[in-house]
């Protein structure tokens, strides 16, 4: 089973088909929930050349960046090869 691990934000690239899917609404629902300390499901991200690339999570990460986190806890995940 995998374990979530703490990476920092910043190191994490967003690819532009993921940046269509924020959902404002979403991002302000999942900033509540961190701040009520309910649900905070890790995100996933895959190892990319010096970075991690977001697999899923988009809202939640965004929601980190708008309550100033520096890091966040995610899936490091295998890429799909296709």
């Amino acid at each position: 089973m995998l374990k979530p691990v703490a990476i920092k934000i910043e190191e994490i690239y967003v690819p532009t088909d993921r940046r269509k899917e924020i959902d404002p609404e979403a991002v302000d629902a999942a900033a509540e929930s961190i701040l009520d300390d309910s649900e905070d499901r890790p995100i996933q991200v895959r190892e990319g050349k010096g970075r991690y690339v977001l697999v899923k999570g988009i809202n939640r990460l965004e929601a980190h960046k708008a309550l100033g986190e520096d890091t966040i806890e995610a899936y490091i995940v295998a890429a799909k090869r296709h």
